[in-house]
C-alpha cells in the first residue's frame, strides 16, 4: 500500500493532482478541499490510499492521515465505494461526518449527493460503533449552525479555484455565476461546479 506521497506538485486539475516522486509523476485523485491547498511547483505531502480494481489502480490523496483513515472506514459500509467516500469528505469535514454517523444525523448525511435516507440509515447502522471519538461535538454542532447561511460548497469551490491559480475576484465571480443554477438548500457536486467555473473563466479571460 502507498501510505503517502511527498514531492513537487507538477499539475492540479478539477479532480486531482500530479505529484512528482523520484522522477515519476503520480496521479492522485483529491477532493476540492485538498486541491485548494496545493500549488503547482511547490512541495506537498498527501496521505494516500490505493484502491485496486480489476481494470484500474487509483491513488486517492488526502490532507492528513485522519481524513484517509475515515475514507477507508467509510468504504467498509455496504454500498459505499471510494468515489462516494471521497464525495462525503468533500461535502463534510471528518469531524462533522463522525458526528453525523455517531448521532444518527440522517439529514446531514443525505446532503451528500448519492446518499438517500436508506443509504444514510445503513451507514449509521454499520459504522456508528466504529466511528471513533467525537469529542468537541458541541463546538462542531454550533459551528455547523453558524455556517448554514453560507452553503459549504461555495467555500469549497472558491478555495479550489484559488488553488488552480485564479484570483479571488475571478473565483468569487465564478461562484456567483454557477450558483444561479443551484437550487436552494441543495448540496451539488463541487467537482461538477468546478468544471463549469473553469469553462466560464476560460471564456472570460
Amino acid at each position: 500500500m502507498i501510505a503517502s506521497v511527498h514531492g513537487r506538485v507538477a499539475a492540479v486539475g478539477p479532480d486531482g493532482a500530479v505529484v512528482e516522486v523520484g522522477g515519476v509523476g503520480l496521479a492522485v485523485a483529491c477532493s476540492p478541499g485538498t486541491l485548494a491547498r496545493l500549488r503547482v511547483g511547490e512541495p506537498a505531502r498527501l496521505a494516500t490510499s490505493l484502491v485496486v480494481r480489476e481494470d484500474s489502480l487509483t491513488l486517492y490523496g488526502f490532507a492528513d492521515d485522519d481524513e484517509r483513515a475515515l475514507f477507508e472506514l467509510l468504504q467498509t459500509a455496504n454500498g459505499v465505494g471510494p468515489k462516494l467516500a471521497q464525495t462525503m469528505l468533500a461535502v463534510h469535514p471528518p469531524r462533522e461526518l463522525r458526528r453525523a454517523i455517531a448521532t444518527s444525523d440522517l439529514a446531514t448525511l443525505t446532503r451528500v449527493p448519492g446518499i438517500g435516507r436508506k443509504g444514510a440509515e445503513r451507514i449509521v447502522l454499520e459504522l456508528r460503533d466504529r466511528i471513533g471519538s467525537i469529542e468537541g461535538d458541541t463546538v462542531g454542532t454550533s459551528a455547523g449552525v453558524g455556517v448554514a447561511a453560507v452553503p459549504p460548497w461555495r467555500d469549497q469551490l472558491a478555495h479550489a479555484l484559488a488553488g488552480l491559480g485564479f484570483s479571488g475576484r475571478e473565483a468569487a465571480e465564478a461562484v456567483e455565476a454557477v450558483s444561479a443554477d443551484v437550487p436552494a438548500d441543495s448540496q451539488p457536486e463541487v467537482s461538477t461546479l468546478l468544471r463549469k467555473s473553469i469553462q466560464l473563466l476560460g471564456r472570460t479571460r
